[in-house]
């Protein structure tokens, strides 16, 4: 009944949105606290910090919504015609929505931090958008072939994804900020109310979705099965 989809799809949404405002919340909120507590949570600790809460939000969200956790990911199954346009809008929308909740949040409480863990290129633009396009690749390339197989690879998918996202976070965050996620990025650089964070916001809003694209097409490319899309974190 058309009741009782458009339940499902709240639900799925809802559980995007929570999973997003917990990478958010988590994630920039260990760079705001690391600013607000003089170093202490370290380049390590933040990085750390992002790949813990996608590994927490992929067990905890993963059977429900897949846990998307970000637009890149979603646009690219649809593409590759594995979830619906509809269903793709509607987990970006609940996506971006707990994104700003999430930088909302921070802004309250730490209003003295203006960047609010804002993603900002330390060299030049091309530099940054050629990293994150490659960042993203290996994030959606490992997504793509650990959600098929054996069982035992399915149950360690979440640690596989969790430990790419860490990986890349910190070894390419002091250059680029390691994004990999629209929604990551629009949100702290558009609450944060300065506009100066909003100059390279292109980097992060088209990147991470060549990125992902390339990685279906590679992924596609080297396997004889159709990737999973729909279970993946």
């Amino acid at each position: 009944m058309l009741w009782f989809k458009l339940l499902q799809i709240m639900k799925k949404g809802i559980a995007e949105l929570i999973g997003t405002f917990a990478l958010v919340f988590c994630g920039t909120g260990s760079i705001v606290m690391d600013q607000a507590s003089g170093g202490a949570v370290t380049h390590v600790g933040v990085s750390i910090t992002f790949g813990l809460i996608i590994l927490a939000m992929i067990y905890s969200l993963g059977d429900i919504s897949g846990a998307h956790l970000n637009p890149a990911v979603s646009i690219t199954f649809s593409a590759a015609n594995r979830i619906g346009f509809k269903q793709a809008f509607i987990y970006i929308v609940y996506q971006l929505a707990g994104a700003f909740l999430a930088s909302l949040t921070l802004k309250l409480m730490f209003p003295q931090i203006q960047n609010l863990g804002t993603t900002m290129p330390a060299g030049s633009d091309m530099q940054s958008f050629i990293l994150e396009t490659i960042l993203t690749f290996f994030l959606m390339f490992v997504i793509l072939n650990v959600s098929t197989g054996a069982k035992e690879k399915g149950i360690t998918a979440g640690i596989a994804v969790a430990s790419v996202v860490g990986l890349e976070a910190m070894f390419a965050g002091p250059i680029c900020g390691a994004s990999m996620n629209p929604a990551r990025s629009i949100a702290p650089a558009i609450m944060s109310g300065n506009a100066l964070y909003l100059e390279h916001l292109w980097i992060y809003c088209t990147a991470p979705f060549l990125g992902a694209l390339i990685a279906v097409a590679a992924s596609k490319l080297i396997t004889n099965h159709q990737p999973n899309l729909k279970s993946n974190e």
